[in-house]
């Protein structure tokens, strides 16, 4: 094998390992379990403290998804306990599974573009985010601090069936 046979065989290698990581990257950021966050305290009045990363081709994007993801974490994962002590874990809205498909049409309507999931997003820090990185070329990373209405968004849950209310089975 000559010598330039051997660098395009490298080279070709590499590149098909490229864009191997760069499908497995997409994947993770689009996973429906993908929620970078951090609880910062417990807020009041039944709101949740949280900082939450978001990815996106701009700055505003990658806010906007932030704001989507910290209710969507809400609803299926629930908060980590604060690193500070500051506040305990809070559990899911929803424990179902299947919430997410069996709810599919609501979901859609519910995380669109300007939806109703906003309506659960208040005091934010979008107008300043501190915490910006460009992971590559077309992808930004931000980090916002953001208050969830959590009370209002398990009633919300309740009334659209998608979460059991918490005196079920009493």
């Amino acid at each position: 094998m000559t010598l330039l046979s051997l660098v395009a065989a490298v080279f070709v290698s590499c590149s098909a390992q490229a864009q191997s990581r760069n499908k497995v990257r997409k994947i993770e950021y689009n996973s429906k379990y993908n929620y970078e966050v951090a609880t910062l305290a417990v807020g009041v009045d039944g709101t949740k403290l949280v900082k939450v990363w978001g990815y996106g081709k701009t700055p505003e994007d990658a806010i906007r998804h932030a704001k989507e993801l910290g209710v969507a974490c809400a609803i299926f994962r629930g908060f980590p306990a604060a690193t500070n002590g500051l506040a305990a874990s809070t559990p899911a809205i929803t424990t179902d599974d299947d919430a997410l498909e069996k709810n599919q049409e609501y979901f859609d309507n519910f995380f669109a573009p300007g939806g109703k999931y906003l309506q659960y997003v208040n005091l934010t820090t979008d107008g300043v985010p501190t915490d910006r990185v460009r992971v590559n070329k077309k992808t930004y990373k931000v980090g916002v601090s953001m208050s969830i209405a959590y009370d209002e968004l398990r009633k919300e849950m309740e009334r659209q069936g998608v979460a059991r209310k918490l005196n079920f089975g009493f």
